[in-house]
């Protein structure tokens, strides 16, 4: 398969059609209380995200961003409000029942990668594949061979993550996401611990995932200049939404 890098420097060209909301949030408030503290860290949040779009978020630090991702990713609950992943209302699903939703429709991407760094480039993009029920071993592999061919890395499977640059590493990272087919991807300052010319990379690859393969993109981000590629951005300033 082609690397999808090759057409990064193309012009921004709009996404397969939307269809409705992947993604919506209702009235999200997350409060985190001690003994003596109270913290708003989201203040009633209405955000909706369509299916096929590449948003991002923005906002100084501590005003909620990465909650706000935790919370879309189903890796956290609201202390109040309503989140909706295709139209299923899921604040009330079980753990078992948000595992299972999180490992067929999300796929994530950090800024620090969390590669396992005793694991080959191959065997790191398996590991969300090893809680697919019913899928086999070969299933796995070809799945984590194809992703790899689609960030570039094909000739890396059997890499070690000390044995990448931080581009690579990122890479791999993005390919993990995408082993299991997600419909959303959630990347939290992808470009954050990358030089310029590795960033640009990075985005141009997330670009072109969106634009090619109709993946829906949120994106949390402090580059303002990454963020205007994108075709909505989302602002917070102390856990509220301004724009």
């Amino acid at each position: 398969m082609e690397n999808l890098l090759a057409n990064s420097s193309e012009p921004r060209t709009q996404p397969v059609a939307l269809h409705g909301a992947v993604l919506r949030l209702t009235d999200i408030e997350k409060v985190y209380q001690t003994k003596t503290i109270e913290t708003v860290a989201l203040n009633r949040v209405n955000l909706t995200i369509n299916r096929g779009e590449f948003v991002s978020i923005m906002g100084p630090s501590g005003c909620g961003k990465s909650t706000l991702l935790s919370l879309m990713g189903l890796l956290d609950e609201p202390t109040s409000g309503v989140i909706e992943v295709d139209g299923r209302a899921v604040t009330s699903f079980s753990d078992r029942e948000l595992a299972g939703l999180r490992n067929l429709k999300i796929g994530f991407v950090f800024q620090s990668y969390h590669l396992i760094n005793d694991l080959s480039v191959v065997d790191n993009v398996e590991v969300p594949l090893l809680y697919r029920p019913g899928m086999g071993s070969k299933e796995r592999r070809k799945r984590a061979v194809d992703a790899l061919d689609k960030v570039g890395l094909s000739a890396r499977t059997g890499h070690f993550p000390s044995q990448l640059s931080g581009g690579q590493r990122q890479r791999v990272a993005i390919a993990r996401a995408l082993a299991g087919g997600p419909e959303i991807i959630l990347a939290d300052e992808p470009t954050g611990n990358l030089d310029s010319v590795m960033g640009e990379e990075i985005m141009g690859l997330l670009l072109d995932l969106n634009r090619q393969e109709g993946v829906t993109v949120v994106m949390v981000t402090h580059d303002e200049h990454q963020a205007l590629k994108t075709e909505r951005v989302i602002r917070f300033f102390d856990g509220s939404q301004v724009g």
